[in-house]
């Protein structure tokens, strides 16, 4: 047999240059492939994360925006109030404060979203087609005004002598009914019990300044040499009672006895609606009877009369619940009262709505003193809170920016001061220039003084984003 030359034998034994570099382009093309891969990856997590942020800071400014439009809101009601003072008057009554924070989130559907602009025209019946800078594009906001002054202040503890047995007798009344019982007959994660005396207590003396212990036995003489307990010592964590106001409401947490039953029974309820809510920790101190819920009413009435009927009989209190609630839902937020005194009145069975009441089979409340009584109600809320969500959709997704904030409009000037302050500054004659520049104090001196100024939109007490 014949062997090939070899240089045949060289040629076939030498690899294919074509298929090295056929190898070395598929080679090359799988590494392109997966820097390709990579670089998509990190430009498409980069693009998302920065079309996150872009979408939290616009759902943030659109929550902002409902916070402010709620205070300009509520700054509005006096006027608005003083517009209908004349038909109360010729009923000689004394017009109440308009509940227009209820109605926040139709009365500003006008500068919301398209379905927010529906709303509001239906609510009004007005043509929102010619107005101008009106709605939001690319997202919406969603807004809910809570009354604080429709609630019991346990920050009463940190004033005076009169509020602690204010807020003693309060506590205490919403405690009393006998379907409570079993909540404190039961030991806590501690293994201690905790009685209505003891949590009152320890919710008065965690916000007092003294460390006296506070008696909430207001049937006799409180001891003024007994200290505060050492419960909090005691625990696996230890720490110490504030002895301050409190900040915030979850820090009624950290008091003995506010477990999470007695959180779920007295303090927030219903956790999605915080106008269920029935204590809070600002305020004025009064609870205003026209938007309190009718177990508040009933705490407040049991605190000025212990003995009235409704406060031992279930049948009573459960009629006076029923009634409140029904005649609540009736009016759809409208005031039934317009002095402390027509409350007053009506528990005893007189005025207006006094025979309603008796005539359904309640009886008459006789106070212990009506003028003490009457310090603790009021018709008129000071103090609020805004809670407002900003929403975004993007793809396959929804960003929502969630701020709570709390306003106090007790020193906040009225629009009608702020008109008339307005037309008398631009009326004065300007002095000269340079009479202006040698008397003015430093930029910086107006910006403080401009900032310590009362804000016709209240001040923030509470401020809170997530």
């Amino acid at each position: 047999m014949k062997r090939a030359p070899e240089a045949t034998r060289r040629r076939r034994a030498r690899p294919d240059e074509r298929g090295v570099a056929l190898i070395m382009v598929l080679g090359a093309i799988a590494i392109m492939v997966v820097m390709l891969a990579e670089f998509q990856d990190d430009a498409g997590t980069e693009f998302a994360a920065a079309t996150a942020v872009r979408d939290s800071v616009q759902a943030e400014y659109f929550a902002r925006s409902a916070i402010n439009l709620s205070r300009l809101l509520i700054a509005a009601e006096p006027t608005m109030r003083a517009g209908i003072a004349p038909l109360f008057m010729l009923m000689q009554r004394t017009a109440p404060q308009l509940p227009v924070w209820q109605y926040a989130d139709r009365v500003l559907g006008a500068f919301n979203d398209k379905a927010g602009g529906k709303e509001f025209s239906d609510f009004g019946g007005f043509d929102l087609s010619k107005g101008k800078g009106l709605g939001l594009d690319g997202g919406r906001f969603e807004i809910s005004v809570v009354d604080e002054d429709a609630k019991i202040n346990v920050n009463m503890g940190a004033s005076n002598d009169i509020a602690h047995i204010r807020l003693a007798k309060q506590l205490m009344a919403r405690m009393a009914p006998i379907q409570y019982s079993p909540l404190f007959e039961q030991r806590d994660a501690t293994g201690n019990y905790n009685d209505r005396l003891t949590t009152c207590s320890a919710i008065v003396d965690w916000a007092d300044s003294d460390l006296q212990l506070f008696s909430c036995d207001l049937t006799s003489a409180p001891s003024s040499n007994a200290v505060e307990d050492s419960w909090y010592q005691l625990l696996n964590k230890p720490y110490k009672r504030k002895n301050a106001p409190y900040d915030s409401l979850e820090e009624l947490h950290m008091v003995r006895g506010v477990s999470d039953d007695f959180w779920a029974t007295f303090v927030d309820p219903v956790p999605t609606d915080p106008r269920k809510r029935e204590v809070t920790v600002w305020g004025q101190g009064s609870v205003n009877v026209n938007t309190a819920t009718s177990l508040t009413l009933y705490a407040l009435v049991c605190s000025g009369a212990p003995l009235a009927d409704i406060c031992v009989d279930p049948t009573q209190m459960q009629m006076f619940v029923m009634g409140m609630t029904m005649a609540q839902g009736i009016t759809m937020g409208a005031p039934l009262f317009g002095t402390p005194s027509d409350f007053i009145a009506m528990m005893k069975g007189q005025g207006m709505l006094g025979p309603l009441m008796t005539a359904v089979g309640m009886k008459p409340v006789k106070f212990q003193s009506e003028s003490d009584f009457a310090k603790s109600i009021s018709t008129e809320s000071k103090v609020f809170s805004i809670y407002a969500v900003g929403v975004v959709k993007g793809y396959r997704r929804e960003t929502r920016v969630k701020i709570h904030t709390v306003v106090d409009f007790r020193s906040a000037p009225s629009l009608a001061n702020l008109s008339a302050s307005a037309a008398t500054a631009a009326a004065a004659p300007s002095a000269s220039a340079s009479a202006t520049s040698a008397s003015a104090p430093a930029p910086g001196l107006n910006s403080i003084t401009g900032a310590l100024q009362p804000n016709i939109g209240g001040q923030v007490l509470y401020f809170d984003i997530e």
